[in-house]
């Protein structure tokens, strides 16, 4: 059966879960060969192999901390030189995509950014994408080299096949472009002890309707009740009643969850287009004409101070 490389995000050997899915998906359509990069790397090999890689490669250097994304790019050209895979998943984030984007064009490969899922073809891989906010599925696959894929976070549910991997380190040569732009400081973001948003399997967002930054309290309290991600519409970050770093939508973040809650949001579809993917959505809304409920599963009313404290009051009585 053909390899298929999986580029490994991780902090610290700490191995984050999209990578976990992107191990499912490349079961699917191959043998997992995991490359992880920098500190720490070489500790995520036994959960690599829990998750089913039967090799793990591994680098670290000090350039993949100093500088930006070409070192990685740098390891993963020589990963497909060694491996000649299948195919190459990368995690669908912003680094991800361009990671992704920069290994195609070494290799002369096509790429697919955004998958949903992924299958064997009688040609190479198929990747299954929503496209135009959603309105549509998509089969594609690349017709010229080594396919790259980028794979959205929540696509696939994390399954254990344990594997025993190979571990040996991967022998990369930095290209003079490596260390063209540095890292120079970096700020660690203050946490708040929820999921990240692209990777939440809830996530409870609110909109204008929230109308102010004091009233975010009751969105986040309705998110911890159900160990949930918060989110914001475009409208509230502008107003400056959440960060931009919360923001779903066409210009902000892209999720997937198993359930999205958006509360006081109308349903612009610039906002759908970051959220449309989740498996089951619910508004709530006190404009029954609100756009978003052309698109839910299930549609609230109602004013979102009324009901939104109520489902947390009697989500954390179920809880107790």
């Amino acid at each position: 059966m053909a390899e298929v490389l999986v580029y490994v995000d991780h902090v610290y050997g700490a191995v984050r879960k999209p990578t976990l899915e992107l191990l499912t998906l490349a079961r699917r359509i191959g043998e997992p060969v995991a490359v992880a990069l920098g500190a720490g790397a070489a500790d995520t090999a036994a959960v690599l192999g829990e998750h089913g890689a039967v090799k793990v490669l591994t680098h670290d250097a000090s350039e993949y901390a100093d500088y930006l994304v070409v070192p990685k790019v740098d390891a993963l050209q020589a990963a497909v030189a060694e491996v000649s895979p299948a195919a190459v998943l990368v995690p669908s984030s912003a680094e991800g995509k361009e990671i992704a984007a920069r290994l195609a064009l070494r290799i002369g490969s096509g790429i697919i950014t955004d998958a949903v899922d992924l299958e064997v073809g009688d040609e190479g891989p198929v990747a299954t994408q929503s496209v135009f906010a959603a309105s549509f599925t998509t089969k594609s696959r690349i017709s010229k080299g080594t396919p790259v894929i980028t794979v959205k976070p929540n696509s696939a549910a994390v399954e254990a096949a344990p594997a025993g991997p190979a571990v040996s380190e991967l022998s990369v040569t930095f290209s003079a472009q490596a260390t063209g732009t540095k890292v120079t400081g970096r700020t660690p973001r203050e946490s708040t002890g929820r999921p990240e948003l692209t990777e939440a399997a809830i996530v409870v967002s609110g909109g204008r309707g929230v109308n102010g930054s004091e009233n975010f309290a009751i969105i986040e309290a309705l998110a911890d009740s159900l160990g949930a991600a918060v989110g914001a519409s475009r409208a509230a970050v502008d107003a400056g009643w959440y960060p931009h770093t919360n923001q779903v939508g066409q210009t902000g973040k892209s999720v997937s969850p198993q359930l999205y809650i958006a509360n006081g949001i109308s349903g612009a579809i610039q906002h759908r287009a970051g959220m449309q993917t989740s498996k089951t959505i619910v508004a709530v809304n006190k404009d029954a004409e609100a756009p978003i409920f052309d698109l839910v599963d299930y549609g609230v009313v109602g004013d979102l101070f009324d009901v939104v404290p109520a489902l947390t009051e009697d989500i954390n009585t179920r809880k107790g």
